[in-house]
């Protein structure tokens, strides 16, 4: 799906408000279909594994998903796959040290302990959830308990929870959701491609709450992209439900962040494509972008929080 540049920016000029508030509604009632779905089904297939690669929006739109399930009375626990990371090794650390280390790589699953779990909580035994702390490289145990009750639903989601190489769990156990980015914005004849939207919403991201520079995160473009295409694209097609993550409005919201930066930055062969749909895009403030908008998790101030 293609959507004109000039057309978003005459609604954003026109009433910003109402437009916001049709795109969030439009994208809240696809969700919600699937929230129906999966809600018929949660006593035969109560595990759900959602995927997307970076920057796709797989945190808010699982956090969504279980609201909405949980608003119906079906109690639904979110998971992070990142959780899951196998602790790294010294020589790991050096590699990762260097910029050496996949980052993108399945392998860092720690794919039978996910496994133990998932089998305990699909039958309804207690598991001492994980958390991975980054800074230090290492697993530890949150002090959680989770013990799913019979019709309860447990959404797991992270870059490789459709990948059959990391979670050995039976397909007709699970539902699958992969969302990202589809649409593309027009601007006289060119394209802007979805992985560029991505960019843009880990930019910002990166920069307001990873204290991870412009600059840092380009360096990381076309190894995301290459461990994208390498290890996520190819599991797509096992998906239940394919579903498009595009906000119309999202690139308005975050020409306030990027323009100037990008500009300072002189010729950048990653960026240029994207500095050129900015400086014709009609600026929009963050602040009139309500808590439950999917772009929150960008660049803040939302409602859904892992």
């Amino acid at each position: 799906m293609n959507i004109a540049l000039h057309s978003i920016n005459e609604e954003i000029r026109n009433d910003p408000l109402t437009y916001i508030q049709a795109v969030n509604a439009a994208y809240h009632d696809q969700l919600r279909q699937i929230a129906g779905d999966i809600a018929d089904n949660r006593d035969k297939v109560p595990i759900i594994l959602l995927s997307g690669p970076s920057g796709s929006g797989k945190t808010t739109s699982a956090l969504m998903i279980e609201k909405m399930l949980d608003d119906q009375g079906i109690e639904t626990h979110t998971l992070s796959l990142d959780n899951y990371f196998s602790p790294l090794s010294e020589q790991e650390k050096e590699l990762f040290a260097k910029g050496q280390l996949d980052l993108e790589s399945p392998g860092r699953i720690d794919s039978r302990f996910l496994t133990e779990q998932l089998t305990a909580i699909y039958n309804c035994e207690p598991v001492q959830l994980p958390v991975y702390d980054f800074k230090e490289s290492t697993r530890i145990m949150s002090g959680r308990t989770l013990c799913r009750k019979p019709g309860e639903l447990v959404i797991l989601e992270g870059i490789h929870s459709l990948n059959p190489d990391v979670i050995h769990f039976p397909d007709e156990k699970t539902a699958k959701i992969y969302v990202s980015v589809r649409t593309r914005i027009e601007l006289d004849g060119s394209v802007l491609h979805p992985s560029k939207i991505r960019l843009m919403r880990r930019l910002v991201r990166d920069l307001l709450f990873r204290k991870r520079s412009f600059h840092d995160t380009l360096m990381m473009f076309h190894s995301v992209e290459e461990g994208e295409n390498k290890y996520i694209m190819p599991y797509k097609y096992r998906s239940t439900y394919d579903v498009d993550t595009f906000m119309a409005y999202e690139i308005n919201a975050y020409r306030p962040f990027l323009l100037d930066a990008l500009r300072n930055r002189g010729y950048d062969p990653i960026t240029e494509d994207m500095l050129t749909y900015l400086e014709h895009t009609e600026p929009l403030d963050k602040n009139i972008v309500p808590p439950d908008s999917l772009i929150c998790e960008f660049i803040g101030n939302g409602q859904f929080n892992s």
